[in-house]
């Protein structure tokens, strides 16, 4: 991921996390284990935690531990996530740009192919 603008202050509250997982196609807002959560075509794609402060996010392994060295103050495990492809946030230190990224990883890994294929072929 490319370093973040200094203008991208630390900091998101659950309306923008909310904006910015309904912009990525066919992404749904329910509920997770009694929290709001978001999935993309039935396939789990995060959900904020019961502290209200940190999301849980599905992402592949390898990205995963990347992310883990580079921003640990932002991103971090908990020994039951130890073992599941996800990854946890703290919402009051994550950028807006890092978690748009972080979600269209995660929103990448875990939609259908021709749904990405589609998303891509608007981008180009």
């Amino acid at each position: 991921m490319a370093p973040l603008p200094p203008q991208d202050p630390p900091g998101v509250d659950f309306a923008e996390l909310r904006e910015l997982a309904l912009a990525l196609p066919a992404v749904e807002e329910g509920v997770c284990y009694g929290t709001p959560a978001f999935r993309v075509k039935g396939r789990f794609l995060l959900r904020l935690r019961e502290d209200g402060e940190t999301l849980a996010v599905r992402i592949p392994m390898d990205e995963r531990d990347a992310l883990l060295q580079m921003d640990p103050d932002v991103y971090f495990l908990t020994d039951h996530y130890r073992a599941y492809p996800a990854i946890l946030v703290r919402l009051a230190r994550v950028r807006r740009g890092q978690l748009a990224d972080l979600l269209e990883l995660a929103w990448r890994a875990q939609a259908p192919k021709r749904l990405v294929a589609a998303f891509d072929a608007l981008q180009a």
